[in-house]
């Protein structure tokens, strides 16, 4: 088992998606029992990497490499570490529990079902790879299941169905609509996702292959770049060759995080995209590009992101506070999540930012932690949804009476965005504030007025749909009363409150990715492995941070000895 655990939890979506084509769509259990196999397959071999992955070893574990181009230096090299661990669980979950919540799909169910399956493996390839060429591939492979899945199960925003001719007959010019900016239809929406991602993409590509050809070592092996590629302080336009290769790929995969002023897109997106697709889109997708970022620009370029990182730290101002205030007067549901997720994402960039062994571990469990709570949230949104056919806020409310259920779900779902404690949200939110301190004030002070700002935002949102007078056309409204709808919820509450109540191996897991990063990028040099945070620390000097005794210690100025000269 532990020897093929990434490839079951990689193939067994392709798998489910690749039986699934010779299945018909009239057998529509079968479909979606295929569909949820496969992913129960991945999610339990997702369980087994995170709880027998080694924190006291770190490094990357679990390895597999298969060659696929000996001339071009081209290999299926998978393996995870401390940081992409967490990040393969939380897809798997999300993939298992997106299957749950579109079990009433009824329109092409089975097309739907393979592109889902598709999208979450995409996702968990981007997260094991260790070769750049598949890191590229699995991530360029995310957008063509995105396209479809809004363009075709997706729903058109309140503003589009205004766009009427005095008949009273929708305008349906696809182009005009795609191009229309007012629109915001689901043609509009998937083809600007695509736009978006597929132009900052290649600016990413082009610093890959930069890599690939100055390193002069002919491999696009991550393990390998990192310890051999020395050959990027080449001067070009006045500056020099690694500068520019760090801003392609920061920027290229900013992209999909969403970083402001790169994120329009990606509120559209989550606007007209079905339940599931959105819970994957927030929960994994815009992920995607802060790993890309750590797995490419920190381990390859450490010395320039240690340079260049405060841009990240600046920018990150922009989408806490804007996200923040769209998504207060926002008034369609989904709109007010998206903007809410773009805003949260700021978070992790400040984390990343910071440089800091607790800040940077407070940004990867964070990525973790805010899947679960926007997966609630989209969940939820979307079977509000499905009741009412509207989003539009002002015309719900008293809706805790029709679904006390989903009423109660939708408050813990606020609950965990906000990061109140006994979430894994809080413990995240926390190592971030504290660890962003000393370097950052002003955008840790900027942070706390967004955690403000989601209060107010989600607590406006939920009175306005769950509570006060109801209007009589949503009275035949029904609560979620079925195991397969009450499921997926019960499973993203437990793993949010379960973290937060044991966070002790996840933290361990994060911290031991987390800390030989910090090490590379910052250039102190641990003189042994990280200790597990349950293990007592010895008397000497045996770790990275000697003096650290708890989840959040404090630290002590840097001894100059350890610095690499």
């Amino acid at each position: 088992m532990s020897e093929y655990t990434l490839l079951y939890i990689l193939f067994a979506p392709f798998a489910g998606a690749l039986a699934l084509i010779f299945v018909s769509n009239r057998q529509a259990m079968l479909v979606r029992g295929i569909a949820a196999g496969s992913a129960f397959i991945s999610l339990l071999a997702s369980l087994y990497l995170f709880y027998t992955y080694d924190p006291v070893k770190g490094g990357f574990q679990f390895v597999q490499k298969y060659e696929w181009s000996r001339q071009l230096g081209i290999s299926l090299h998978l393996g995870v570490d401390g940081i992409g661990t967490p990040l393969v669980l939380a897809s798997a979950i999300l993939l298992f529990a997106g299957i749950f919540v579109s079990w009433h799909i009824k329109d092409r169910t089975k097309e739907f079902y393979i592109w889902l399956l598709i999208l979450a493996a995409a996702t968990i390839g981007v997260f094991m790879s260790l070769d750049l060429f598949f890191l590229y591939f699995f991530y360029e492979m995310s957008v063509i299941p995105m396209y479809l899945l809004l363009g075709m199960w997706g729903s058109h925003t309140k503003k589009y169905l205004e766009m009427t001719d005095p008949d009273g007959l929708q305008l349906r010019d696809s182009v005009g609509f795609i191009f229309n900016f007012g629109s915001n239809s689901k043609e509009y929406a998937a083809m600007k996702l695509v736009l978006f991602l597929s132009a900052f993409a290649v600016a990413a590509l082009m610093g890959i292959l930069l890599i690939y050809k100055y390193a002069g070592l002919n491999t696009f092996d991550i393990l390998v770049l990192r310890e051999q590629a020395k050959l990027m302080n080449i001067p070009v336009l006045g500056t020099t060759l690694d500068k520019i290769i760090w801003i392609l790929i920061f920027f290229g995969f900013a992209s999909i995080a969403p970083l402001w002023p790169l994120h329009s897109w990606s509120p559209v997106g989550h606007a007209a995209a079905p339940a599931a697709t959105s819970m994957l889109h927030a929960g994994v997708l815009m992920k995607l590009g802060h790993f890309s970022i750590i797995r490419v620009a920190f381990e390859i370029l450490p010395e320039t992101t240690r340079e260049l990182m405060p841009m990240a730290a600046i920018l990150c101002m922009f989408s806490i506070i804007y996200g923040g205030f769209v998504a207060f007067y926002a008034k369609d549901t989904k709109y007010v999540i998206g903007y809410s997720s773009s805003s949260h994402m700021g978070y992790v960039f400040l984390g990343m930012a910071a440089l800091d062994y607790i800040s940077l571990s407070g940004a990867v469990i964070y990525m973790f932690a805010h899947a679960m709570a926007t997966g609630m949230l989209f969940a939820m949104a979307g079977w509000v949804y499905d009741q009412t056919h509207t989003r539009d806020i002002p015309s719900l409310g008293g809706l805790s009476n029709r679904m006390p259920f989903i009423a109660g779900c939708f408050v813990i779902g606020c609950m965990a965005s906000i990061g109140m404690p006994g979430t894994v949200n809080f413990i995240a939110e926390v190592m971030i504030i504290v660890g962003s301190w000393n370097k950052y004030p002003l955008q840790v002070i900027v942070a706390v007025v967004g955690i403000v700002l989601t209060l107010a935002y989600l607590f406006k949102m939920m009175r306005g749909l769950f509570y006060g007078p109801m209007d009589q056309k949503y009275s035949h409204s029904h609560d979620a009363v079925a195991t397969v709808d009450r499921l997926p919820l019960f499973i993203m509450i437990s793993v949010s409150i379960g973290f937060g109540l044991l966070p002790m191996h996840l933290y361990n897991v994060v911290r031991s990715g987390v800390d030989p990063l910090v090490a590379r990028v910052t250039q102190v040099v641990p003189v042994t492995r990280p200790h597990a945070m349950n293990e007592v620390a010895p008397s000497s000097a045996s770790s990275v941070l000697p003096e650290e005794s708890g989840l959040l210690a404090t630290r002590k100025p840097m001894d100059s000895s350890r610095i690499v000269r």
